[in-house]
């Protein structure tokens, strides 16, 4: 009789090893440490924030499912604001009647300049605030500007109109060339790289920090979608958020692509508090 249980107990331990080895995971989350943490770890610590910056690959679909479902996961437990790099301040206005259903869908690409992955990759989050209520902010700064600080320095916005300037982070920006992320984007950019092209990312990223902070209501929670590069290493919008209101408590998520899934790279240790890393072989969204 033991001897059966021996055999029984052998052959299922077999069949889940098996199981084990054929298991694909197309992700895994690690905290900046490297440490592998559950989903339910995750969001739990990032309920104890004021903001949390998730940081994605804008073509990478297992990002943007994982929005959707902590969207769903935070608002079931906060009072939450949403925001995202990808709807432009000027934009606001259109994007506000779209979500107080005065437009529909149409009307929405119609007036405001949307991304081209908008209908795949952002219409699923703006369409859970639209359905549930929630404030949908956009916050980053029209393109225009952030092209001309490219052409022509900061000084150039000096120029611009007082509602202009209404739709960017107040001038002058706080402005550090030195953070390693700006340094990062110089030495990538190798030619094409030049002083003027990291200014117009500190626009971006001030403006951005802006609109967090002064559309945060007391209680809340402000979920940010954004390029993981705006966020990455505590940088970019964290730190301008730390200049315009240092008492936030602040958490962010980055997106990875690795082909071992097991372990974190250790070129993406300390990215964020926690790093979802994708399998290199998914499929891109565009």
């Amino acid at each position: 009789m033991k001897k059966e249980i021996s055999l029984v107990l052998l052959a299922l331990l077999s069949v889940a090893s098996t199981l084990t080895a054929q298991q694909k995971p197309a992700y895994r989350i690690f905290d900046g440490k490297g440490k592998k943490v559950k989903y339910s770890k995750m969001l739990k610590e990032l309920g104890k924030a004021d903001v949390v910056l998730f940081g994605e690959y804008h073509d990478n679909p297992i990002a943007h499912w994982l929005e959707l479902e902590l969207t769903k996961d935070l608002d079931a437990q906060h009072d939450l604001v949403l925001g995202a790099e990808m709807l432009e301040r000027d934009n606001q206005g259109e994007l506000g009647k779209y979500l107080s259903e005065e437009i529909d869908q149409a009307g929405l690409d119609t007036l405001a300049r949307l991304w081209p992955n908008y209908k795949t990759d952002y219409a699923p989050l703006i369409d859970y605030a639209r359905t549930h209520g929630l404030p949908f902010i956009a916050t980053n700064i029209p393109r225009r500007y952030a092209n001309l600080v490219y052409r022509k320095d900061f000084a150039a916005l000096d120029t611009l109109s007082e509602e202009e300037k209404s739709w960017m982070a107040p001038l002058p920006i706080p402005f550090d060339s030195t953070l390693p992320t700006y340094r990062k984007i110089i030495k990538m950019m190798g030619d094409h790289g030049s002083p003027r092209l990291v200014k117009a990312q500190a626009m971006k990223d001030a403006t951005m920090a802006w609109s967090i902070v002064n559309n945060l209501p007391a209680g809340h929670l402000f979920l940010h979608f954004n390029g993981a590069f705006h966020s990455d290493y505590h940088e970019g919008i964290g730190w301008y958020l730390k200049q315009y209101k240092p008492s936030l408590r602040v958490k962010t998520i980055s997106t990875v692509s690795q082909s071992d899934l097991k372990k974190l790279d250790e070129e993406n240790l300390g990215k964020a508090d926690f790093i979802i890393v994708v399998d290199e072989d998914m499929t891109s969204t565009y």
